[in-house]
């Protein structure tokens, strides 16, 4: 009799376990401590993704480009910071890859010179200045393009990777203006090394646009509506808790190295709540127009391919 029912408590626990057992996400994230890229990170750390019976694997890329390719590859299931006019163009090329939400509307994105540079503004830049951005279909790839246009320049945008690995090459002269995205370089501006010459924001196209993405592979899309459901109310829950108090800047500041000072200078100077708002995709017209001028695409999207593409799960 008591070996039965040890043998039914244990079934009983086996069963309890795989049942409330939380499903793995694996995410590729670009542009690791950015504020507006963290928002798995710290909802993991806090806890709101087990809440949802969420563990998130988490892997982080130079940039949107790179993010888009391991969602295309199916080597993860969401990608996070990928830049729209990289998605757009992957996706009318038959790339399985799904928009789930906004990941930017805006940019905090900024360009800056050493001290010494001869540039006051990006509207300086000639012929012979070289532009960094991060990676090819990136957003900042975008930004710079969208530079040249706005500014009629005729300026070489260069890839530089992330903000890290762009700075030493500016330093030494062999990039002419870098980018970069809070918090890195903050110290090099307070020590007066570098100046900022140029702000995502500053094209006048970018301030409604939402200029990257939170996209799904299209096999994850379609065969697990449950666990997207599930990640995209944690995403909004962790969002909201991000701006409801000093918690989250206390996560932050420990994940990304910084005082909680410098956290909340980046949260309240850079990104407003609306920057990270993942329930709309704003400006779509203005962006494919852009793709189509920058030959991402070859003519715009009609409304049934934006439906296909487009697909955020609803709050509930």
């Amino acid at each position: 009799m008591k070996t039965k029912l040890l043998l039914a408590a244990l079934l009983a626990s086996t069963v309890a376990g795989h049942a409330f057992a939380a499903d793995t996400l694996k995410l590729a994230i670009g542009q690791r401590g950015n504020w507006d890229t963290s928002v798995a990170e710290l909802g993991q750390r806090a806890g709101i993704f087990k809440k949802h019976d969420l563990d998130l694997d988490l892997l982080y890329t130079q940039g949107g480009g790179e993010t888009m390719q391991a969602v295309i590859s199916g080597s993860v299931d969401i990608g996070v910071a990928a830049g729209t006019l990289g998605v757009l163009g992957a996706f009318s090329k038959g790339a399985p890859v799904r928009i789930i939400g906004a990941q930017a509307t805006g940019a905090a994105d900024f360009w800056y010179v050493p001290a010494d540079s001869k540039l006051q503004s990006l509207k300086d830049a000639d012929a012979d200045t070289t532009i960094a951005f991060s990676t090819n279909g990136s957003s900042t790839n975008s930004m710079v393009l969208g530079f040249i246009d706005q500014y009629g320049l005729k300026s070489k945008p260069v890839a530089t990777g992330s903000p890290s690995a762009t700075f030493t090459p500016v330093m030494t002269g062999q990039v002419d203006v870098g980018w970069s995205s809070p918090p890195f370089g903050f110290d090099a501006l307070d020590e007066g090394k570098i100046r900022i010459v140029a702000r995502g924001n500053d094209i006048d196209a970018i301030r409604n646009q939402s200029i990257r993405t939170l996209i799904g592979n299209q096999q994850f899309v379609e065969e697990h509506p449950d666990e997207l459901q599930r990640f995209m109310a944690a995403y909004r829950e962790t969002i909201d808790w991000m701006y409801s108090g000093d918690e989250a800047l206390k996560t932050y500041a420990d994940f990304v190295g910084v005082d909680e000072k410098t956290a909340k200078r980046i949260r309240d100077e850079f990104f407003p709540k609306s920057l990270i708002d993942p329930d709309k995709m704003s400006g779509m017209d203005q962006i494919m127009a852009d793709a189509v001028q920058y030959k991402t695409l070859s003519d715009k999207l009609t409304d049934e391919q934006l439906a296909q593409l487009i697909q955020i799960p609803p709050r509930q």
